[in-house]
């Protein structure tokens, strides 16, 4: 099989386009291609051109005498297989793995534990995903009281399952799993689309029946899932962690416990630190979201093609190096998405992206964040980082007048340093709602000046970025998490504390569902390989 590259078609090529391209780029007559096959499919959007750009797998006769008469300027080479080696336990163990965490990581830790026979206990302080989302849904739109222990950081499925959905991620996967992940996903009910496009998402719409399904397989194979089982202490003895505690009060053993907690778990992570359990500060992004007219961001990147059907609603990515030393970039960009309240704690206000899979919203919205560095947090505790994320969120909950509404801003009005009144042409997405006021009042220095420095230079690139018009929505926190638990390089335990797993966003290995599933499948690979 042959692995061609950067094959660029019009928006609107036919079927027999591709294949034509495909024929001359490897130089061969029809009878000669016996199978094509579309590997990846992206959109290709710059120098104000707008192609497909494709990665192709064919089968053609005599590959080798093919290879041979190309030159090298061709971009076919011979395709990598793309083979997941699962494995295989030694023997059985006399005891359940523990899994704390119900996310993209402990649901992927778990499925892979449960289909070698090992019968994981997976432990989730929130709800299932579907009363989950009526508690997300009622609190956003109904004026439901705010639940602490169910919300968009908590319950089945993690965080992501109330974002867009997105699956690319930036990490090297030599042993190909994220392969054999987006398999699994389509399996449990994504679109299959996900398979080919270069930056695949599934939609919070569809992200529920997905995790149900995971679910469902794992306690089919003897696995079993608790709700609003929250572990609020462990036992650790000698150095080695024996079990978990329970809210409740009851105390579950094992020899193998997994932590995939996420980002938010701000309880979990204290607890562990009064234990002792070595961490260590990383940097992280504090920022704002910004919304913009999903036309104007269409017509911006897609020119006489914004709109075409093959396209959908268009996405950005931007990154901008500022005087203050610092960077502003986009973070978990939304087409066609909404602004959701996504804090949890109470008293809080935190703001994210979501999107349905159509990406039929009328704003696009992104997290418009700065780098934070542990030297910028206030005193030399390790958890420094989680405070400063506190007190940023606990600032915007007052600044919107302490109703779980969002303090927002128009950017003309962040540029001329003056506070909002009301809404421009963008209509703010953001639920329960916004107070309009001055976000600079709130926000460290540096994260204002070089946002202000980022935006003429985004617009360089993103046409229509300054427009005055755009929403600002304080504040976005949760980018990563601010801590990282170490852990050896080879068995993946802590490196302090014995049969303790630390894995995935809220250990500090992951940003994203793709690589948090993908480093809970790591943790598994590492635990059957030392049974």
């Amino acid at each position: 099989m042959l692995q061609l590259s950067q094959v660029l078609l019009p928006v609107d090529h036919t079927d027999a386009a591709l294949r034509q391209a495909a024929l001359e780029v490897l130089k061969v007559k029809t009878d000669q291609l016996k199978h094509l096959h579309i590997k990846q499919r992206a959109i290709d959007a710059r120098r104000g051109h707008v192609s497909f750009s494709y990665t192709l797998l064919a089968e053609v006769d005599d590959e080798s005498r093919v290879l041979q008469q190309l030159d090298k300027t061709a971009r076919v080479q011979v395709a990598e297989p793309e083979e997941y080696q699962l494995t295989r336990p030694a023997h059985g163990i006399s005891d359940r793995p523990i899994i704390v965490g119900t996310g993209p990581c402990g649901l992927f830790c778990g499925l892979m534990l449960a289909r070698a026979g090992w019968k994981p206990i997976l432990l989730e302080r929130g709800k299932a995903a579907g009363d989950r989302a009526r508690d997300v849904t009622g609190f956003w739109n109904r004026g439901w009281a705010f639940n602490a222990e169910s919300n968009v950081q908590f319950g089945e499925g993690g965080a992501g399952t109330f974002s867009d959905g997105k699956l690319y991620t930036q990490i090297r996967d030599r042993e190909h799993r994220i392969p054999w992940l987006l398999k699994e996903l389509v399996k449990a009910g994504a679109p299959e689309d996900i398979f080919i496009k270069a930056r695949p998402h599934i939609g919070t719409d569809r992200l529920i029946k997905v995790v149900r399904h995971i679910r469902e397989e794992i306690i089919s194979l003897g696995g079993e899932v608790r709700f609003e089982a929250k572990v609020s202490d462990v036992v650790i003895e000698d150095g080695i962690m024996r079990g978990v505690v329970l809210a409740d009060g009851s105390t579950i053993e094992g020899s193998r416990i997994i932590f995939g907690i996420g980002h938010s778990s701000r309880d979990t992570f204290e607890m562990l630190h009064r234990h002792g359990v070595p961490m260590e500060r990383k940097p992280f992004s504090i920022g704002v979201r910004i919304e913009h007219p999903q036309k104007l961001i269409d017509t911006s990147l897609y020119g006489r093609w914004a709109g075409h059907e093959r396209l959908g609603s268009a996405p950005y990515k931007f990154v901008a190096h500022c005087g203050t030393g610092r960077t502003a970039y986009s973070f978990c960009m939304c087409p066609g998405g909404l602004v959701v309240a996504a804090n949890s704690e109470p008293g809080t206000v935190v703001t994210n992206g979501m999107s349905s899979y159509a990406r039929a919203e009328s704003n696009a919205n992104a997290g418009f964040m700065v780098d934070v560095r542990p030297e910028d947090f206030v005193g030399d505790d390790v958890l420094a980082g989680i405070a400063m994320q506190r007190r940023l969120e606990k600032a915007a909950f007052d600044l919107a007048g302490g109703t779980y509404a969002a303090p927002a801003q128009l950017l003309g009005d962040f540029l001329a340093g003056k506070a909002s009144t009301g809404p421009g042409k963008v209509q703010p997405s953001y639920k329960p709602g916004v107070v309009w006021t001055d976000l600079t009042t709130a926000l460290p220095d540096y994260i204002t000046e070089t946002l202000h420095q980022a935006i003429p230079r985004i617009e360089k690139g993103l046409r229509g970025f300054a427009l005055e018009d755009a929403v600002l929505t304080g504040f976005e926190t949760r980018s990563s998490c601010p801590v990282r638990i170490p852990r050896d390089a080879e068995t993946l335990e802590c490196t302090g504390v014995k049969h303790f797993y630390p894995a995935g966003e809220g250990a500090g290995y992951a940003g994203g569902i793709i690589s948090a599933a993908a480093d809970g499948l790591r943790v598994a690979e590492a635990i059957l390989r030392h049974a």
